[in-house]
């Protein structure tokens, strides 16, 4: 199944029962802008998603600050949308080069929904291609989706900690954070120790177009056999570089979802 599709793949399927679009842009300055942006202009038939309501829980002293929602609690949103568990294809789109749409996807696929992908291009694609737009929010359309338990493959402060020495530790976010020379959201600057950095944004075109599939193949393939564990500042990054390796065919890494918000919380 596809990971990632075209504008010209969901534009020919707006109309069909079985796909359902999910609007994801958001900005960590403005936790309200991306709402704002949708309630103006968006693809037709798109609900919107909030990073911070709707695909995270409630942040707490730690666990970082986008906890990972209630599997129950996602499968209710993604109901509401319109997806029908096993049947509707659901499509994540942002306007941050996936970041917000992969978490969707990460949240989706392992709910046991394999039918979910993100919108090469996004929402920035969508428009420069001359694509129907509109401000028409659309009525819930509630389907059935219940979530298979346990099948989120996650690592939490503890199994960081006490990781083998084999396992591979990678921090998704920018080198410039990686190394602790800038650090705009958390208290402390710096990684984790032993992580090392495979940046995000360099899974993308500066337009927000996926690179093609043998560059996640080459990105991955130093690691073929080894246990991964991938983090970012709070697991929403990371999941674009899980998409990624799911391009590449590997669809067992771990998300370590409170990421550096979360080790920095602890004093030790």
């Amino acid at each position: 199944m596809a990971l990632v599709v075209s504008a010209d793949w969901l534009a020919a399927r707006l109309e069909q029962d079985d796909v359902a679009i999910a609007d994801c842009r958001f900005t960590l300055a403005d936790p309200d802008q991306g709402e704002q942006q949708y309630r103006e202009q968006h693809i037709p038939g798109a609900h919107y998603l909030h990073l911070n309501r709707d695909l995270s829980a409630p942040v707490g002293l730690h666990g970082g600050r986008h906890p990972l929602p209630a599997p129950g609690a996602i499968a209710a949103k993604l109901a509401a949308c319109g997806v029908a568990w096993g049947k509707t294809w659901l499509i994540a789109y942002d306007d941050s080069r996936s970041a917000f749409a992969a978490r969707l996807w990460w949240l989706t696929r392992h709910l046991g929904h394999p039918r979910v992908a993100v919108l090469d291009g996004g929402w920035s694609g969508w428009q420069a291609g001359g694509y129907p737009t509109t401000a028409v929010i659309p009525a819930p359309r509630p389907q059935s989706f219940v979530a298979v338990p346990d099948t989120w493959p996650v690592a939490d402060i503890t199994a960081v900690r006490q990781r083998s020495p084999a396992t591979v530790l990678i921090d998704s976010r920018t080198a410039e954070r990686y190394r602790g020379e800038q650090e705009p959201i958390d208290p402390i600057a710096g990684h984790i120790p032993g992580a090392i950095n495979l940046p995000w944004p360099e899974l993308c075109t500066t337009d927000g177009y996926w690179q093609p599939p043998e560059f996640h193949a080459q990105r991955w393939s130093a690691y073929t056999d080894q246990e991964l564990i991938v983090y970012c500042g709070s697991g929403v990054t990371a999941c674009a570089n899980l998409l990624s390796l799911a391009i590449a065919g590997r669809d067992d890494a771990q998300l370590y979802p409170g990421g550096w918000s979360d080790w920095c919380s602890y004093a030790d």
